[in-house]
């Protein structure tokens, strides 16, 4: 059946509210995960939560964003006692939860577009920091994957990985630390190495699927199905014909889509819209209705932005649509 999930952040503070907000939305049959809430400031934000389970690589936060340092301080401390706190609050209200579970994490070229090295360029200018920073991240996500399922033994865990900077890297389109230059691009096998180490390092502490969520016009899909994704998250909004083309492609390889098809801000689009923006460009590019049931249907991206209703209306519509779309493919 065709299942739906959240992106990842979500609006507000309180973790425990969150997680049992997304469980009781998103019950048997779908896809809950652990929520992250950005508004409680550095530290719950994206890169904040990928640098709280970085291995051996301490982070502190500066003006100019996090970066990398000689040894852990409190900002660092502050990053892993608010994913502790959202962990806690995910077993309590997932306690005896038996299906499957996502946990997010940002990717390792968004993160080394984001935390900057001591002198204040980002890491994605040293090749060298960026394939430690790259190391420390598998191995963090893995300790992650491990984690979860020591609070929720139950669980199957999944793991979304986010590389909304993805793109930018590949085309290099990213401002020096003077703005008045651009990073050099990085290449494709690069690029793939490293995503390819962050999902497999995931898989192997136990993750029973994988999926990269990229809500970037220039969807790089060939990439990000050689480095193993188990499935593409995407905003479908964003995708021209040329780029269903090669989902159709990765599809039809093995590789799964969740369709990000319900915009995070303005009005709610009808059950049929949402129906229409997966099934529509699906069957164009000769892909079956049945193959509809495999289809994970999601927002376009996060939910922090939205008002605590508007996030679990979202939700809730996504629900409907997603039954919808199983009928279709029945």
């Amino acid at each position: 059946m065709t299942r739906a999930t959240g992106i990842g952040s979500w609006p507000g503070a309180d973790p425990l509210e969150a997680a049992r907000t997304v469980l009781g939305e998103l019950g048997a049959g779908h896809l809950p995960h652990l929520v992250e809430l950005p508004a409680r400031g550095p530290g719950a934000d994206l890169t904040g939560r990928a640098a709280a389970v970085l291995v051996e690589l301490p982070v502190d936060l500066q003006p100019s964003g996090w970066r990398l340092v000689d040894r852990p301080g409190r900002d660092l401390e502050r990053a892993r006692a608010l994913l502790r706190a959202d962990l806690d609050a995910l077993a309590e209200a997932a306690d005896g939860w038996t299906g499957e579970l996502k946990v997010q994490v940002c990717g390792p070229w968004t993160l080394a577009s984001t935390v900057r090295l001591a002198r204040g360029e980002r890491v994605l200018a040293d090749r060298g920091a960026r394939r430690d920073l790259a190391l420390s991240l598998a191995e963090g996500v893995a300790q992650h994957v491990r984690e979860v399922q020591r609070l929720l033994p139950g669980a199957r865990v999944v793991v979304q990985v986010d590389e909304p900077g993805l793109p930018a890297v590949l085309a290099g389109h990213l401002a020096t630390s003077s703005g008045w230059g651009r990073l050099p691009a990085v290449d494709r096998p690069e690029t793939t190495e490293a995503l390819r180490s962050v999902l497999a390092a995931a898989t192997g502490a136990g993750a029973g699927s994988t999926a990269v969520h990229c809500c970037a016009a220039e969807l790089p899909v060939a990439l990000l199905r050689d480095a193993g994704a188990g499935a593409l998250s995407v905003d479908v909004a964003l995708l021209g014909a040329g780029a269903w083309e090669s989902v159709a492609v990765a599809v039809e390889s093995g590789v799964g889509l969740w369709a990000g098809a319900v915009p995070t801000s303005g009005p709610l689009p009808s059950v049929t819209a949402v129906v229409d923006a997966v099934r529509r460009p699906w069957a164009r590019v000769g892909l079956p209705d049945s193959a509809l049931a495999d289809v994970v249907l999601s927002p376009a991206c996060g939910l922090a932005g939205s008002s605590p209703a508007h996030a679990r209306a979202v939700l809730a519509l996504l629900v409907e649509a997603a039954g919808a779309l199983t009928e279709v493919a029945a």
